[in-house]
């Protein structure tokens, strides 16, 4: 009985860690919502420029799962367009709260 107990605490706490975001940083590239994964190159920067201008949000294409983020600085966003980039911030499920994006250096 004591064991099943403390398995099950141990399982919530790992669930209420899971649900409250996850700290870190990832390298990937700023696109539009729109086009998706494939504005996920620096030649891709006029078409999202465009396409943010009809309305659409800037999100970020993580390199390392393939997959996309929505981020809630979409200023800081755009000034980084046609870069790779590595988003510095809190993830939580397909959102990132971002604390910062920088341009990843050359040869990194």
């Amino acid at each position: 009985m004591k064991k099943t107990t403390v398995l099950l605490l141990s399982l919530v706490s790992m669930a209420a860690l899971a649900s409250a975001g996850t700290k870190g940083s990832w390298t990937g590239w700023i696109t539009d919502a729109h086009c998706g994964a494939k504005g996920a190159k620096a030649e891709h920067k006029e078409c999202s420029l465009k396409c943010i201008a009809k309305g659409e949000k800037l999100v970020f294409y993580n390199s390392a799962d393939k997959k996309l983020y929505s981020i809630d600085n979409q200023d800081l966003a755009k000034d980084n367009l046609g870069q790779e980039v590595t988003v510095t911030g809190e993830a939580d499920g397909t959102d990132i709260k971002v604390e910062s994006i920088a341009p990843v250096k050359a040869g990194a």
